[in-house]
């Protein structure tokens, strides 16, 4: 009977760790492809401005560059934050 419940507590766990771990990887690809639409963007920006001289909203190139990063990085810092109170409130 003690071999049983072993067995059973480490499947669990293990059919636990491998949905995490889909989940995660799911999380990855959404959001890889998130960032890779802001870069995409991005760059149309930096290029028009480039073209254009100054950006019509005065903003720097430098500005826009930090734009053009907040805008890649949110949304892996959105969905590890959502992973992280998803697998916190399972335990």
């Amino acid at each position: 009977m003690q071999q049983d419940n072993t067995t059973a507590t480490a499947a669990g766990r293990t059919r636990r760790t491998v949905n995490e771990l889909v989940m995660a990887e799911m999380f990855v690809i959404q959001a890889t492809l998130e960032s890779a639409a802001a870069i995409s963007d991005g760059v149309s920006d930096l290029g028009r401005q480039i073209r254009q001289g100054q950006d019509e909203n005065g903003e720097s190139v430098a500005e826009l560059l930090q734009r053009i990063r907040e805008r890649a990085v949110e949304p892996y810092t959105t969905r590890y934050r959502y992973f992280r109170e998803m697998i916190g409130s399972d335990d």
